[in-house]
Order: C-alpha cells, then sequence, then structure tokens
C-alpha cells in the first residue's frame, strides 16, 4: 500500500486529488496540509511514501518545504503540483529536491502514473514540462554558438532500439504524453505504455525524463 499525503491551500483541489487517488486499491491519503509549515509533523508523523505538494501557498511554499524536509530526511519523496509550465518554477522545484512535477491540469491516469513511478523510486515530469525543458536547453544551446543552433547529424539508436521504440523516444522528446502518442502513430495507449517500459529497460533509465535527456546528449531525437 502507497501512503500519500496531500498538501495543498485549496481544499476543493485537495478534495477532488482525493476521490481519484481513493479509486486506486494501492493508494491510502493517510493525512492532509493546507501549507509548507504542516509538511515536517505531518512526514514524522504518518512516515508517507509520497507527498503531493502544491508550490504556491501562504506561509511557506512547495520548494521551500521541500527543501527543509529532504534535509532533514533525504529518502522523503515529494512531487510539485503547480499551474506554472515555465522552466524557472520547475527548476526551483527541482534543485529543492522534488522527485515529480505534476501540472494540475492533468487527468486522473497520469496523476496515479506519476505517484506509482516516484513511488518506485523514479522521477515524473508532465509532458509538458519536458517539453518546455527541451526548449530551454535549444535557447542555451544557441546563445552558446551565438544565436545558431545546429544540431548534429541525428543517430537514430537502431542498434539498441526498435524502429517503432524510436518514434516513441522522439514523441516523449517532444513533450507529448501517452495518449496522444498513441494518436500519432494510431496506436493505443496501452501500446504506448509497453514501448515506453522497453525503451526504459533498454537505455537502463529510470524514468521517461532521464530517457529524453540521454537521447539529447547522444543525438539520438530531433530537438526542435
Amino acid at each position: 500500500m502507497t501512503k500519500i499525503i496531500i498538501v495543498d491551500d485549496h481544499q476543493l483541489f485537495r478534495e477532488g486529488v482525493k476521490r481519484i487517488l481513493d479509486f486506486e486499491d494501492t493508494f491510502d491519503v493517510v493525512a492532509e496540509g493546507d501549507d509548507g509549515l504542516d509538511v515536517m509533523r505531518l512526514y514524522e508523523e504518518y512516515q508517507p511514501d509520497v507527498i503531493l505538494m502544491d508550490i504556491n501557498m501562504p506561509q511557506k511554499n512547495g520548494v521551500e518545504a521541500t527543501a527543509e524536509l529532504l534535509e532533514k530526511y533525504p529518502d522523503a519523496k515529494v512531487i510539485i503540483l503547480s499551474i506554472h509550465d515555465d522552466e524557472s518554477y520547475v527548476s526551483h522545484a527541482l534543485k529543492s529536491g522534488a522527485l515529480g512535477y505534476m501540472l494540475k491540469e492533468m487527468d486522473a491516469d497520469e496523476i496515479i502514473e506519476a505517484i506509482k513511478i516516484v513511488a518506485a523510486g523514479g522521477s515524473y515530469l508532465h509532458p509538458k514540462v519536458t517539453r518546455n525543458l527541451v526548449a530551454e536547453y535549444r535557447r542555451l544551446s544557441e546563445r552558446e554558438n551565438k544565436g545558431s543552433f545546429h544540431q548534429t547529424e541525428i543517430r537514430r539508436p537502431f542498434h539498441l532500439l526498435t524502429k517503432r521504440e524510436c518514434e516513441v523516444l522522439q514523441l516523449l522528446t517532444d513533450g507529448q504524453s501517452n495518449r496522444a502518442i498513441g494518436e500519432t502513430l494510431f496506436i493505443s495507449e496501452k501500446t504506448v505504455k509497453n514501448h515506453v517500459s522497453s525503451i526504459l529497460q533498454k537505455m537502463n533509465v529510470n524514468d521517461r525524463t532521464q530517457a529524453v535527456v540521454t537521447a539529447i546528449k547522444n543525438g539520438w531525437v530531433e530537438v526542435r
């Protein structure tokens, strides 16, 4: 059973997320809080597997609370919840030690998937956030190259992945969700999930984000 704490200053949002998680038999929402000031006490009392934490709260925000918690309990697993998808918010959240960054617009299946990934020791970024990080990578590369970005020739990793898996990896880099990838390739979402699992195993990475970063560094995908 995965024990979860939800910390968000909007009660209606907390209740909505809790209703979603209650449908998953392996999840147990053990406590709720409405400010970052609650996090340390709740963690020590309930020892959750995952904390879902809003990034903007009135007295102590999610980034501050995460950094403080992980300083004392480095094994704590925190997923930041936010309405912001720009790179600066994501960077601050990840630097604080959060293992996930979810947008509040996510649907139920995506929320459940993110929690399962983080609970298992991986990390999760919403596909739109991944796309923005790739855009930031491109912007920094352009700056380093004095305004022009010339990506080296794309070398698809056919030695490692199948042609279809290479297509899925490219779409992951483009920031597409499993559902969107399925629609693009005319395959089911379940088939996409199977391809993603195979990609992670073959690339020896823990999650989609690591797969995208590795692919970019190796020139296996187009940064567009």
